[in-house]
């Protein structure tokens, strides 16, 4: 029955994450984990915090945990915002930036959520379409009505935009928030982080799920000058006030607090990530230019979607975006060596049996 349900509900068009599957033998490589564990001190964090704390209710401000990421930044506090995943800091800016009425601007091809969260808050949109190789065509982005939001890298293309590129769009749009969805940045050359110290209408959005390997825990954080931040909290304070939890905050500030360990993961995966590439060029697939925890590539001869359907028969999940132009594509998140390994074994079977 739907009589009783709002406009708003009625509209919805929810978002679609990743096949999820049970199972000992199930690679997955569809949702842009990480292979590897979060850094020991969070295990150890949310032990003693179970100990002791769960009785009272958490920090609404999260001051500890904005204090490390501004630290790791080099940024006051106040210029960090805390959320419930990248997600709902994504979803708390839409409602704090983007008005119902005033067209906002990003790629077509990119973070399906965008396009939720738009036709949620009944924001209208309009989908840049990308050039032939896949970048983002910047101009188009220019002098947004209602303001603008891209990641970076994109997703799932995988490609990175420069610094002097997201300058330009920033300043193009001069009077209107500016987002940038960093969820895989620290796969990347660099952050925009530093462009918020110049610009009051960037606003850079992070997650602890990828390069921090902590999914599980859902924290993502937004860092801008002090106007954004007080936006986003007065949506939160508006909504909830503890979003999050007592585990999530402790065990986020010690993940983001033990550098040596995330550096170390990431350039794991970054040394995987070039080997299989390079690996999946020499089996006929083109290969974009990856600089994410994934790798974005087509067969010149085998169906994308066929490719796909036959790993999953062989418990491999991989993504694959049934849309025009990268109808053919798959998304390939990066696992360990020994699971790529893995990966082209069964990747090597299923194109024998096309």
């Amino acid at each position: 029955m739907t009589k009783y349900w709002s406009k708003m509900v009625k509209r919805a068009t929810p978002y679609v994450p990743g096949k999820q599957m049970d199972g000992e033998n199930i690679l997955k490589l569809n949702t842009n984990e990480n292979p590897y564990p979060p850094s020991p001190n969070v295990f150890q964090a949310i032990e003693k915090e179970l100990k002791t704390s769960l009785q009272l209710y958490p920090s609404p401000t999260v001051q500890p945990l904005r204090k490390a990421v501004g630290q790791l930044y080099d940024v006051p506090e106040d210029y960090v915002f805390i959320g419930n995943g990248s997600d709902e800091v994504l979803a708390f800016s839409f409602m704090a930036f983007f008005e119902p009425g005033e067209r906002i601007v990003f790629p077509k091809i990119t973070y399906s959520f965008y396009e939720v969260y738009a036709t949620l808050f009944n924001i209208p949109y309009e989908q840049v379409t990308l050039n032939r190789d896949f970048t983002i065509p910047i101009e188009k982005m220019f002098q947004a009505d209602g303001g603008v939001i891209f990641p970076n890298p994109n997703a799932p293309t995988s490609l990175y935009m420069s610094l002097d590129l997201i300058t330009e769009v920033v300043e193009q749009n001069p009077h209107k928030v500016v987002i940038i969805d960093e969820a895989y940045i620290d796969f990347a050359k660099e952050s925009a982080v530093k462009l918020v110290h110049k610009y009051d209408n960037l606003l850079i959005i992070q997650t602890t799920s990828k390069s921090r390997a902590l999914a599980g825990l859902r924290v993502g954080f937004a860092i801008g000058q002090p106007q954004l931040i007080e936006a986003l909290v007065r949506i939160k304070d508006s909504m909830n006030s503890y979003t999050i939890d007592r585990l999530a905050i402790v065990g986020a500030e010690a993940a983001i607090n033990d550098i040596s360990y995330t550096k170390q993961s990431i350039e794991k995966i970054i040394q995987t990530r070039e080997w299989a590439s390079e690996k999946l060029r020499e089996m006929g697939f083109s290969v974009l230019p990856s600089q994410t925890n994934f790798l974005f590539a087509e067969h010149y001869l085998h169906d994308g979607l066929t490719l796909q359907q036959k790993l999953q028969a062989k418990n491999v999940l991989i993504r694959h975006f049934n849309v025009e132009p990268i109808h053919n594509y798959l998304r390939i998140t990066i696992g360990t060596d020994k699971q790529m390994e893995q990966f082209f074994n069964k990747l090597q079977k299923a194109m024998e049996q096309m």
